[in-house]
C-alpha cells in the first residue's frame, strides 16, 4: 500500500491529537484503525441496547479482552474487572463521559515529593515509583491547547489545589444538578473544596457544534448531537481537510517493522478484505489502548529485538497500573435524587485527598485520589449493582425496597493513584488467543496492604461525604479495579534500563518511533487518563516536527 512520512496506529483520542499536530506542519500521515467510522445516527437512547461492551466493541476488541491473574504461576482467566476496549475512529472518547482533567503538579514527582516529606521509608516494598521525566510546566502549553483543540467546558481556578494555568477554560462548567450541589454544600460544611468536573462536552455551542443536551445517555454512547469531544469532531476531521490525512478503517496491525539497525520502517496490517498489507513510513506513532501498545510491540519480533519490538531491557510491559477504585452507597429516605439523568461528567468533584494535599504521616499509604459525586446511574444498573448488605438480590423484599429507594440512593467513589510496582505487569498469554491465533495480553496484577490502607482511609472520606450530605445508611460496594484506565507498560524516563521512551514519547532503542498513550505514565495521578495522554501526543507531535530530520533520517 501507498505509505507516508508517518503511519499511526490507532485513530483515538491520543492518534487524532498527534495526527492533527502533523498534517498542520505539512506531514504526510497515514492513521490505521482497525474499527468502523460512527456518528451521531449510532446513538442509542436505550439502556439495554446502549451497552458498549457490546454494541460499540467491534468483534476484533471483542476477542482480544485480557486476561487476568493475582500471582505470577496462576493460569490467567478472564478479567472480574471492566476491560472494555473498543475500535473506531475516534476511540474511546466517541462513547466516554467526557472527565477531562489535568494532573496535579504532585503526580509528576510523586517520588519525590514522598521522599523530600516522609523519607525513603515511606515509598513501598517492591514499588517501583518513579517521577516523570517532564513538569507539569512543561506540560501546560499542550493541556491548555488540547482543551481548546477538543472543547472543554470548566471553571478555572474552580479547583484551589490545580496546577497554574495558562489561560480560562474554553467553555464554562456543565450546568449543576440538584445531587451535584447537594455533593457541593455538604463538601464545604466539611471545610472540603468541591468543583465542578472539567468535561469535554459542550456546555455552549463550540466551534461549530452545538450545547449538549442532557439526554442522559451520555457515557457508552455515540452522542446523538455531535456535542462530545470526541476526535473524530474536531481534531481529525480538521487534519482530514488538509488533505494530508488519510485513514484506512478496518486496519488491523500485526507488526511494527524495523530495519536491521533497529529503525522503525513501516507497519504490516490487515486490510478491511483481510488481506496483509505493508505501509511504509518514515516515523511510527503507535497510538492504540495500553494493552494493545505493549501487545503489538510484544509480537513485533525481529533479529534486532528478538524479545519484542524496543524491549531490549525487558521493560515493554513492567510497572503496570490500574486505577483502584472505593465505592459507597448512601440511602436519602423520601428525597429524589435524579442522579439517572444528565451526563456522567456532570457531577462534583474533591482533590481534597489527592495527591499530596493532605498530610499522609502515619497513614501508610503515598499519594491519593479525587473523590466523585457519581452521576448518570441508569435504573438496570442501579438495579444489578445497589443494594445495602442483607438485601436479597431477588425476590419480594428486593422488589419492595427497590420500588422505595431506587430514586433515593446516591453514590460516590475515589480513584486512588496506586503506585507501580514490580508484580504488576502485561505478556503475552502462552494460552489465549483471539481469532487469528494471536496471544492476548494477560495482566498480572493484585494489591498489597498499602494499597488496601489507601482504600480504607479513602472509603471513610466517602462515608462521611454521603453522611454530611443527610444520607441516613451508607455502605461500602466491592471495591472496583477500573481497567479501563490502564497506565503502564510503555514508561516513559531518561534511563533505557527502567523506561521503554525518553521525556518527549520516542523509544530508546528505536528512535523514529513514538508511543502514545497512558502506557507511558510513570504514575497514574488521581484523575482521568485522557486529557493528559491527549496532552503528551500533541507533546510528541511537536517534538517530531521539531526534529524531523533527526529523528526520521
Amino acid at each position: 500500500m501507498p505509505g507516508a512520512d508517518v503511519v499511526i496506529v490507532g485513530m483515538g483520542a491520543a492518534g487524532g491529537v498527534a495526527a492533527d499536530v502533523l498534517t498542520a506542519a505539512g506531514v504526510e500521515v497515514l492513521g490505521l484503525e482497525a474499527g468502523p467510522r460512527l456518528d451521531a445516527g449510532a446513538a442509542r437512547f436505550d439502556e439495554i441496547a446502549n451497552v458498549a461492551h457490546a454494541r460499540l466493541s467491534e468483534p476484533k476488541s471483542k476477542h482480544e479482552i485480557p486476561t487476568w491473574r493475582a500471582h505470577e504461576g496462576e493460569e490467567a482467566g478472564p478479567s472480574p474487572h471492566p476491560m472494555m476496549m473498543g475500535n473506531a475512529v475516534g476511540g474511546t472518547t466517541i462513547h466516554y463521559e467526557g472527565l477531562s482533567i489535568r494532573l496535579l503538579p504532585h503526580a509528576f514527582r510523586t517520588r519525590s515529593a514522598t521522599i523530600e516529606r516522609y523519607g525513603p521509608g515511606a515509598i513501598p516494598p517492591g514499588s517501583t515509583l518513579a517521577d516523570w521525566p517532564l513538569t507539569y510546566e512543561e506540560l501546560e502549553p499542550d493541556y491548555a491547547a488540547v482543551e481548546a483543540a477538543i472543547g472543554v467546558a470548566g471553571a478555572a481556578g474552580a479547583n484551589v489545589f490545580e496546577g497554574e494555568r495558562s489561560g480560562p477554560f474554553p467553555m464554562p462548567p456543565l450546568r449543576p444538578t440538584g445531587w451535584s450541589e447537594l455533593a457541593a454544600d455538604a463538601a464545604r460544611r466539611l471545610g472540603w473544596h468541591p468543583f465542578p468536573a472539567p468535561a469535554s462536552i459542550n456546555s455552549q455551542p463550540y466551534d461549530g457544534r452545538p450545547a449538549c443536551t442532557y439526554c442522559g445517555f451520555c457515557m457508552h454512547n455515540v452522542c446523538h448531537t455531535d456535542a462530545k469531544g470526541a476526535t473524530h469532531l474536531n481534531v481529525i476531521p480538521r487534519a482530514e481537510a488538509t488533505g494530508r490525512l488519510r485513514i484506512a478503517t478496518g486496519a488491523r496491525a500485526l507488526e511494527i517493522l524495523v530495519d536491521g539497525d533497529g529503525r522503525t520502517t513501516g507497519v504490516r496490517y490487515l486490510d478491511a478484505e483481510g488481506r496483509e498489507r505493508v505501509a511504509r513510513a518514515r516515523a511510527v506513532l503507535l497510538a492504540a489502548y495500553t494493552f494493545e501498545n505493549v501487545r503489538l510491540l510484544l509480537l513485533s519480533r525481529s533479529p534486532a529485538f528478538p524479545d519484542g519490538l524496543a524491549n531490549d531491557h525487558g521493560q515493554v510491559g513492567a510497572h503496570f497500573m490500574a486505577h483502584i477504585c472505593p465505592f459507597v452507597h448512601g440511602l436519602f429516605p423520601g428525597r429524589r435524587l435524579n442522579t439517572w439523568t444528565g451526563v456522567g461528567s456532570q457531577v462534583t468533584c474533591l482533590d481534597d485527598f489527592n495527591g499530596d494535599n493532605f498530610d499522609h504521616e502515619g497513614l501508610g499509604f503515598v499519594s491519593g485520589g479525587m473523590l466523585t459525586a457519581f452521576a448518570e446511574h441508569t435504573p438496570i444498573a442501579f438495579a444489578r449493582d445497589v443494594r445495602p448488605p442483607g438485601l436479597p438480590r431477588w425476590g419480594a423484599r428486593w422488589k419492595a425496597w427497590m420500588a422505595r429507594h431506587a430514586q433515593s440512593v446516591g453514590a460516590v467513589y475515589a480513584q486512588y493513584d496506586a503506585p507501580p510496582y514490580v508484580h504488576n505487569r502485561l505478556d503475552l498469554d502462552p494460552h489465549v488467543t483471539d481469532r487469528l491465533g494471536v496471544p492476548v495480553i494477560r495482566v498480572t496484577h493484585r494489591l498489597t496492604e498499602h494499597e488496601e490502607r489507601a482504600v480504607a482511609f479513602l472509603r471513610a472520606r466517602l462515608h462521611e461525604w454521603l453522611r454530611a450530605m443527610g444520607a441516613t445508611e451508607t455502605w461500602d460496594a466491592p471495591v472496583h479495579i477500573e481497567g479501563r484506565h490502564a497506565f503502564g507498560g510503555t514508561r516513559m524516563g531518561t534511563d533505557p534500563a527502567t523506561s521503554v521512551v525518553d521525556a518527549h514519547g520516542f523509544a530508546h532503542a528505536s528512535p523514529n518511533l513514538g508511543i502514545l498513550g497512558a502506557s507511558v505514565f510513570p504514575t497514574m495521578g488521581g484523575h482521568n487518563p485522557t486529557l493528559t495522554l491527549q496532552a503528551l501526543a500533541r507533546r510528541t507531535a511537536r517534538h517530531l516536527v521539531d526534529r524531523w530530520s533527526a529523528i526520521t533520517t
